[in-house]
């Protein structure tokens, strides 16, 4: 799992990977324009789960 998200939703990102998947979040500034998973603003950071093959 990877989501992208402004720095607004930076913790509902984390609680959402801690939830599902019961560890804690690799977490980096996005490099990319694509807009926040929550909200219409600019994604700031990349959160997702650190065994995911998508890191």
């Amino acid at each position: 799992m990877k989501v992208y998200v402004c720095s607004q939703h930076v913790d509902k990102a984390m609680d959402v990977v801690v939830d599902e998947y019961g560890t804690f979040p690799a977490f980096e500034e996005a490099d990319i324009s694509t807009d926040c998973e929550y909200c219409e603003d600019n994604a700031a950071y990349m959160v997702a789960n650190t065994g995911s093959s998508t890191i």
